[in-house]
């Protein structure tokens, strides 16, 4: 059984509607991070960086922590969601790690700082998040999925964050949205899915 230590957060649903691409059975363990929960000894055994999701297969006897780690590790494992070789198994990693390095911090800083009410750094990271997603919408522009043609773990990976970027922050960024036409058609495309909005709808019971 798989067990994932999680929360509603972009990069807490990217294992779960893996999961459900893949038809494994798992279970839940929120970890409520408006309670603090993330820094409980308990947790902190799972993920020593205090961050979720952290995930338990007891099959094969490991502990990950790290949302794109453990996408890689399942896309391994079951051999779907990541080309074993070859070009598509890099470009499909590239964006991955581009989505962990780059659309992922910005996008939830500017997040934070909206709701703190920080002007200025409102106007410097949506400047950036601007930037980010201008660069997602070219790629697809040139292709249906953000590696290629084929749906990988680097469209989970970034439909979670530009899924909290076209509802949450909406009022931030605005026009800048609607700029983005190829990544409003994939982001249609990739929600149309019946794994990701089971992974999209999971919510603490």
């Amino acid at each position: 059984m798989i067990t994932l230590h999680t929360w509603t957060t972009p990069n807490g649903r990217k294992p779960v509607i893996m999961l459900e691409e893949l038809g494994w059975p798992y279970r839940i363990v929120p970890v409520n991070l408006h309670k603090d929960e993330q820094f409980k000894p308990e947790f902190l055994a799972l993920s020593p960086n205090n961050k979720i999701p952290a995930m338990v297969d007891d099959e094969a006897g490991l502990t990950m922590f790290e949302s794109g780690a453990i996408l890689s590790y399942l896309a391994e494992r079951s051999g779907k969601l990541l080309a074993p070789e070859g070009a598509a198994r890099y470009q499909a990693l590239v964006w991955l790690h581009w989505q962990i390095g780059g659309l992922g911090p910005m996008l939830g800083q500017l997040g934070y700082f909206s709701e703190q009410k920080d002007a200025a750094a409102i106007a410097h990271f949506a400047k950036e998040a601007d930037r980010l997603l201008g660069v997602l919408d070219r790629q697809l522009a040139a292709s249906r999925y953000v590696a290629g043609e084929d749906y990988t773990i680097a469209d989970i990976a970034c439909y979670t964050w530009s899924h909290a970027a076209a509802e949450r922050l909406k009022g931030v960024l605005g026009e800048k949205l609607d700029n983005k036409p190829h990544w409003q058609r994939w982001l249609s495309l990739v929600g149309s899915r019946p794994a990701v909005q089971r992974g999209m709808a999971w919510e603490v019971a």
